[in-house]
C-alpha cells in the first residue's frame, strides 16, 4: 500500500530540508530609521515599516505595525482570540493593510473563523508589498483549503527568511497541525538556534516531544519549563505543563500546573476545563464538573461554551452513566444547531456517534453529519470542514469493519480518496490511509494494515488497532511502540474513552 499522503507531501520546503538550505543568509534587513543619514530638512513621508525589523509591509503606519507584532506574539503564545483582536486594531489603524485581516482570519480560525476579515485580506492583496502578499497567500490559501498555493507561498517565504524565528514558527506549526511531527520539529528547532529563548518554538516542542512516533516526556516537560522560565508572567507555560502531564499520567503534576496558570490568570478558560478533563480521568467527578462550571460561565464566545458543556457531558460516561451522558448530548446538539456554531455541531455530534448504544445508531448519526457537512458552512471555514467530513467518513469505515460489513465500506473509502486527493491535505490523507488500514486488517492483510494505521499516529483507536495488527506480524517491538504512543494520547474526550474502555469498543 504506497503511502498516498507522500504523493504530494515531498513539495513542501524541499529548499528548506536540503543540507545547503540552512547554511542560508537571512535576507539583508533594511536599517532601522534612526541608523539612516537624514537627506532632508524639510517633512518627509513615513518611512516603510518592516514586520520583527525584517519583513517590508505596505503600512506606513508605526502603531499598526506594532500592533501587528503584538497580534503575531499572541497569536504565538497561543492566545488566538486576544491576537485577532490586536490584528483588528491594526485594521482600525491601517484599513488597507491586507496583513491585517490576514492576521486577524488566520487566529480567528482557532476559535470563531471570521469570513469578512478573510475577504477583504483577499481583496487588498494586491496592495501589499511582494513578501507581505506571500504571507497574505499563505494565510489565507491555508483557510480555503488551497494547500499547494500555500506552500509554494511558505516555500518562496522561507528562501527568503531561512533564518527569521517567525517565519520558522508559522511553518512548524502549520505542519504539527498537519501531524507532520518530523519536519515541524526540524523548523522549530531551527527556530530555538536562532533564539534559544524563543517562547512559542519552546511551547510548541514540548508538545512535539511527547505527541511523536518516539514519545519522550522528560524532554517534553522540559522543553515547557523552560518556557515558563522565558514567560514567568504569562498563564499559557503552565497550561501547557498541565495538558502534557496528564497526557504523560501524571495527573497530580497536571492539577499543580493548572493551579499555577490559574494563579497567574484567574480567568484563563483553558485551565479551568483541563483540571476538569484531569479530574475526569483521575474520577474525581464532582470536582470535574465544578471545573467545567467555573469554565462555562468564563466562556466569551459560543464555541467555547459548546465545547466545555461537550466535555462535563462526557463525564457521565466516565462515571458508568451512558443514558445519561447521550441524553445530555442529544441536547447540547439541539444548543449547538440553534445557535448556529457548525464547528460545535460537528464536535459534539462526532461524540454522539462514537458514543452511540450500538452500531447502528452510530451509522445513522454519522450518516446525519454527513448530510450537514455536505455543503460549506457559514461560520465553518473549508480546511475544518474538509477536515470534519474525512473524520466522519474514516468513523464510518472503522464501524462498519467491526461489525463484519467490510463489504460495504467503499463508498466511504472511495469518498475519502476523493477529498483526500482534491484537497492535498495531509490530515485527511492520514484519515484515508488509517480508513484502508481498517478495511486491510478485517481482511487479514496484515502487512498493508499496519502501513496505513501507521499513517494517524494521533488517533488512540488507530493507534490500538494498529497494535493489535503488529502482535499478528510477530512484530513485538513495534506493537509495544504502537502501546507506548497511544499511552501518550491521554484525554478525556470520546475517542481515547473508546480505546480505554475495550468492552465498549467492541461492542459499538
Amino acid at each position: 500500500m504506497a503511502r498516498f499522503a507522500a504523493r504530494w507531501f515531498l513539495l513542501i520546503f524541499p529548499a528548506f530540508f536540503a543540507s545547503s538550505a540552512l547554511a542560508q543568509t537571512a535576507a539583508r534587513h533594511a536599517k532601522p530609521a534612526s541608523n539612516r543619514a537624514a537627506t532632508h530638512t524639510s517633512p518627509v513621508a513615513p518611512l516603510p515599516q518592516q514586520l520583527f525589523g525584517a519583513i517590508p509591509l505596505s503600512t506606513k503606519s508605526e502603531a499598526a505595525r506594532k500592533s501587528l507584532e503584538l497580534a503575531w506574539d499572541k497569536y504565538e503564545n497561543a492566545m488566538y482570540e486576544p491576537a485577532a483582536n490586536l490584528a483588528r486594531q491594526a485594521m482600525q489603524k491601517d484599513p488597507q493593510s491586507a496583513l491585517s485581516y490576514a492576521l486577524v482570519s488566520f487566529a480567528a480560525r482557532r476559535g470563531m473563523p471570521d469570513a469578512a476579515a478573510l475577504a477583504k485580506a483577499k481583496t487588498l492583496l494586491s496592495r501589499a508589498t511582494p513578501d507581505e502578499q506571500l504571507l497574505v497567500r499563505w494565510m489565507t490559501a491555508i483557510q480555503d483549503h488551497n494547500v499547494l498555493p500555500a506552500i509554494a507561498s511558505m516555500n518562496d517565504l522561507l528562501k527568503r527568511y531561512p533564518r527569521d524565528k517567525h517565519v520558522l514558527y508559522l511553518t512548524g506549526e502549520w505542519l504539527f497541525l498537519q501531524q507532520d511531527d518530523d519536519r515541524a520539529r526540524t523548523l522549530l528547532e531551527t527556530a530555538l538556534q536562532v533564539d534559544p529563548n524563543f517562547p512559542a518554538a519552546l511551547n510548541r516542542l514540548g508538545y512535539l516531544y511527547l505527541d511523536s512516533s518516539n514519545p519522550d516526556p522528560i524532554k517534553a516537560v522540559a522543553s515547557l519549563k523552560r518556557y515558563a522560565e522565558v514567560e514567568p508572567s504569562s498563564p499559557n507555560p503552565q497550561d501547557s505543563l498541565g495538558e502534557v502531564l496528564r497526557e504523560a499520567g501524571d495527573d497530580q503534576g497536571s492539577v499543580e500546573h493548572y493551579h499555577a496558570a490559574l494563579q497567574i490568570d484567574p480567568a484563563y478558560i483553558s485551565s479551568h476545563y483541563g483540571l476538569g478533563n484531569t479530574r475526569t480521568l483521575m474520577g474525581d467527578f464532582q470536582s470535574a464538573r465544578q471545573d467545567y462550571d467555573r469554565a462555562i460561565t468564563m466562556a466569551k464566545n459560543p464555541l467555547d461554551e459548546l465545547y466545555v458543556k461537550y466535555l462535563r457531558a462526557l463525564v457521565y460516561f466516565w462515571e458508568g452513566q451512558p443514558t445519561e451522558g447521550r441524553k445530555e448530548l442529544a441536547t447540547l446538539a439541539k444548543e449547538a444547531a440553534d445557535k448556529k456554531e457548525p464547528n460545535s455541531h460537528f464536535q459534539i455530534g462526532m461524540g454522539q456517534a462514537m458514543l452511540a448504544a450500538d452500531a447502528q445508531s452510530e451509522l445513522e448519526q454519522l450518516k446525519s453529519l454527513s448530510v450537514f457537512l455536505d455543503k460549506p458552512l457559514a461560520g465553518m471555514n473549508e480546511s475544518d470542514r474538509g477536515i470534519a467530513r474525512a473524520a466522519v467518513l474514516r468513523e464510518r469505515v472503522r464501524v462498519l469493519v467491526l461489525q463484519g460489513q467490510s463489504s460495504e465500506v467503499a463508498p466511504a473509502i472511495s469518498a475519502l480518496e476523493a477529498l483526500a486527493t482534491a484537497s492535498r491535505d495531509q490530515v485527511i490523507g492520514s484519515y484515508f490511509e488509517s480508513a484502508r488500514g481498517y478495511l486491510a486488517a478485517a481482511k487479514g492483510d496484515f502487512e498493508n494494515a499496519a502501513e496505513g494505521l501507521e499513517a494517524d499516529p494521533h488517533s488512540p483507536l488507530a493507534l490500538q488497532q494498529l497494535a493489535a495488527v503488529q502482535e499478528k506480524l510477530g512484530n513485538a517491538a513495534a506493537a509495544q511502540d504502537a502501546r507506548t504512543g497511544l499511552r501518550y494520547h491521554r484525554s478525556s474526550e470520546a475517542e481515547w474513552f473508546l480505546a480505554t474502555h475495550n468492552c465498549t469498543a467492541a461492542s459499538n
